[in-house]
């Protein structure tokens, strides 16, 4: 596929998207950029699973044609999302379940989950080579996390074929099946071995992303670096750093248009850095919402997550439980591990003037929370990226966060040195006795009015907008094109029959 200077076109190919489905950080960036990269002149089209719950919103999509796979048909249904055309995978796999796209409700994967996004990853080649009777064929082919980690392997097969992009969300997460599995799903031979799709026995759906994408990159520049490393790569180091010249990170962006304090319709008060007196009516609507007393002295420690180690909640739950004797209040809303969920409820048990819990999640109480709260709690013990962190410094909020990946890239540590600079408290390690100190610290800081407003300010005047971080993809966008271009005219030279003399 030749590189020309006509406008690039681009699949974005994914498990999940804000506004039709959301578990993560994964669907935030799969609705915000692909709007970035239109505003920047690329012409992106997605393609994402028909979830039962996002036909149900749906008013009549379009159907277009059904594709015949090796694992079925599967018809291919249109819609358009904030201007962006949404193609959408129709099979009983997908519109035949209602709740968590991946998991059941004892928080086990769903055990078909393989089948399905091999399904998903089959339809995605099909489209991609412009065999979808779409008349629509994209130079670029870009991939999200292991559930599409299929995609530039098969396409790896095909000649000639568009560039592809693997972007890793969570390394953590890999799509691992047994060889019997795979060889059940018809899955290609050709792909099993070592370099491929063979992992230490099974076949690995994130290891086909990051062995044959023409270009890997990951959602913060530090997780691009961390993943290279055994602490940080899951088994997949190695693999990592004999493509580190494939491998780059790039910065999550957020809509700021949607994470504005002083348009969020969802406050009961707007502010911003010329109102942030105002900021305490939101802090006060939080904590009677939340239950707890009303004190503006208080400071508030707010926690948005899925509740699981990786967030650190049991570190939280330690560090909070140490000191309750200060003048600080913990507000929690998530979901996730039933034993962390079990935890957090007995902490608001028995502090319940101080801890208010939350089980499940609420758009609208979220937000509140990131403007309510006077500090973030987020001591992960890794982070691909993070998003809230980001919301919480939009919304005059300061992080309290691990040095790891995007947080380290997005929150800069104050000490007494840099008030011009700093936006938040950064933590040497994951450990509750750390989180104690960083509390500590920020409760020490918070009681100075004016260097908390200094902070505050700091934090909200930080772009964090993704038309900068589209304009990088775009620039990675080329690159791959060049790779596959290169290997399409190899390829052709392979191909092309000996002249006898």
């Amino acid at each position: 596929m030749n590189q020309t200077s006509k406008k690039q076109q681009v699949l974005f190919a994914c498990s999940e998207m804000t506004p039709l489905v959301k578990t993560g950080g994964l669907a935030d960036v799969c609705g915000s950029l692909p709007q970035a990269l239109k505003r920047s002149g690329t012409d992106v089209r997605i393609v994402l699973p028909g979830y039962r719950s996002i036909l149900q919103e749906i008013a009549a999509p379009e159907f277009l044609c059904t594709l015949d796979l090796a694992l079925g048909p599967v018809a291919i249904c249109s819609t358009t999302i904030n201007d962006i055309n949404v193609l959408l995978l129709c099979h009983p796999v997908f519109t035949n379940r209602d709740g968590n796209p991946y998991m059941s409700d004892d928080d086990r994967g769903w055990p078909d989950n393989p089948m399905r996004y091999a399904l998903l990853s089959q339809a995605v080649v099909k489209i991609a080579m412009n065999e979808s009777n779409l008349d629509w064929q994209p130079d670029v082919v870009h991939c999200h996390d292991w559930q599409t980690g299929l995609v530039p392997a098969l396409l790896a097969l095909q000649y000639p074929r568009p560039a592809t992009i693997f972007t890793i969300h969570n390394l953590a997460y890999q799509g691992n099946i047994m060889q019997n599995l795979y060889s059940e799903l018809d899955l290609p031979a050709a792909l099993f071995h070592p370099n491929g799709l063979e992992f230490w026995g099974q076949a690995s759906y994130i290891k086909g992303g990051i062995a044959y994408a023409d270009r890997v990159n990951t959602v913060s520049a530090g997780y691009a670096e961390e993943i290279k490393t055994a602490e940080f790569g899951n088994g997949m180091d190695g693999l990592l750093r004999s493509r580190s010249q494939r491998v780059s990170g790039i910065l999550n962006g957020i809509d700021e248009s949607l994470w504005d304090p002083l348009s969020d319709p969802t406050l009961p008060k707007n502010f911003g850095i010329k109102t942030l007196n105002d900021k305490k009516f939101c802090k006060a609507a939080l904590q009677k919402e939340m239950g707890l007393p009303v004190d503006e002295t208080a400071m508030v420690c707010g926690v948005i997550s899925r509740l699981a180690e990786q967030k650190g909640i049991d570190i939280i739950i330690d560090a909070i439980s140490k000191r309750v004797k200060d003048n600080l209040q913990l507000i929690v809303l998530g979901t996730g591990e039933t034993d962390l969920q079990v935890k957090l409820l007995d902490l608001q048990n028995k502090h319940d003037k101080q801890v208010a819990v939350r089980i499940g999640f609420d758009e609208s109480l979220s937000r509140l929370i990131e403007a309510g709260s006077d500090v973030f709690l987020m001591p992960s013990r890794y982070e691909p990226c993070g998003l809230n962190q980001m919301y919480s410094l939009r919304y005059g909020t300061l992080p309290v966060v691990t040095n790891v990946g995007g947080l380290a890239d997005t929150v800069m540590n104050y000490d007494s040195n840099n008030p011009d600079k700093a936006n938040g408290f950064v933590l040497t390690k994951a450990s509750s006795d750390a989180l104690q100190s960083g509390i500590e610290k920020s409760l020490k800081a918070f009681t100075n009015k004016k260097l908390w407003k200094q902070l505050q300010t700091n934090g909200m005047s930080a772009c964090f907008s993704w038309d900068e971080s589209a304009l990088k993809y775009q620039q990675l966008y080329e690159k791959a094109m060049i790779d596959a271009d290169t290997v399409n005219q190899q390829m052709s030279q392979i191909r092309q029959p000996k002249t006898s003399l």
